[in-house]
């Protein structure tokens, strides 16, 4: 009689078990990525179909699958309803110029806190962060009353003004929210992690301290930027409450405003399912581009050695 091999002995537990639980845990993975899928799904789903088959499907599984009739009517349709064009015109311009602002007004103001030695800057970082804390709702009143008593400079050919107010105009959609308190704390968060003895180095070679911000930190800080670029992008694109309040003119309306377009009169479910896809979108092309960063910069960010 012959006695089993070793190669047909059966498995031990414990590698059985550090075999399954990788497979559980991306089994868990996928299960939570399609359930906060279903919402996108559905929507880009109902954006090809007509407004009846979008309520005739809600019982089943059919609501979530490209099937019966598909078309491209509810987009050539958001167009003919509303001028589509120009709000996504308006909101990439006011969300591309207020993340190359912020990016750079953020960094030099965390690089001044967390790079350079003077007397307070505790404290004003102390009173950046308690900010954080402050809604947009509670000063979003008092600042309407600011930004119509500010000036501003109107060209109008060879000549020069000086106007009062910033209502009704694309600055007042940008540069109120330059300044970012989260950002300012990110990009702090990330420079202490870069060894100051650069700096030193650079000191020593001449380098001034605008010149190590440009030439030393800023091109390690590759992460903390794209995260930056990321959380003042999504806030800006989805802004409705504070272009409600301070615009007027339609040509200077961001996307999120053209949403109430439909709710007006006849509401049509396939063409605000269009809309919605339209621009949300760029936001997820946005997000998948950059996650890697993003995911890097909040590691290096939270953990010090």
């Amino acid at each position: 009689m012959t006695s089993a091999s070793p190669a047909s002995a059966p498995a031990p537990p414990s590698r059985r078990k550090s075999v399954l639980r990788p497979i559980g845990l991306y089994a868990i993975r996928i299960a939570l990525a399609l359930f906060f899928a279903f919402p996108i799904v559905f929507m880009l789903v109902s954006s090809l179909k007509p407004d009846q088959q979008i309520f005739g499907d809600l019982g089943s599984i059919k609501a979530f699958l490209p099937v019966g009739h598909l078309s491209l009517d509810n987009y050539t349709g958001v167009f003919d309803r509303v001028p589509a064009a120009r709000f996504l015109f308006n909101s990439i311009g006011i969300s591309v110029i207020t993340v190359a602002l912020g990016i750079f007004v953020n960094s030099l103001a965390a690089f001044a806190l967390s790079r350079m030695r003077w007397r307070g800057r505790k404290i004003v970082l102390t009173a950046v962060i308690a900010t954080l804390i402050v809604p947009i709702e509670v000063f979003a009143v008092p600042m309407v009353w600011w930004v119509n008593k500010l000036p501003w400079l109107q060209v109008n050919g060879f000549h020069v003004t000086i106007t009062e107010g910033w209502l009704d105009t694309y600055q007042v959609q940008i540069l109120p929210f330059v300044g970012n308190a989260f950002s300012i704390f990110l990009f702090h968060q990330y420079f202490q992690s870069i060894p100051k003895e650069l700096d030193e180095a650079a000191v020593i070679d001449g380098a001034s301290w605008f010149g190590i911000y440009r030439r030393i930190v800023m091109p390690l800080s590759g992460p903390a930027i794209a995260t930056v670029a990321i959380l003042t992008f999504l806030p800006m694109w989805n802004a409705y409450l504070w272009p409600l309040m301070v615009v007027q003119s339609e040509d200077l309306r961001p996307v999120m405003i053209g949403i109430q377009y439909f709710f007006q009169t006849n509401p049509s479910w396939g063409q605000i399912m269009a809309y919605s896809s339209m621009i949300t979108v760029p936001v997820l092309a946005l997000f998948v581009a950059f996650q890697r960063a993003f995911v890097n910069s909040i590691a290096s960010s939270g953990v010090k050695g």
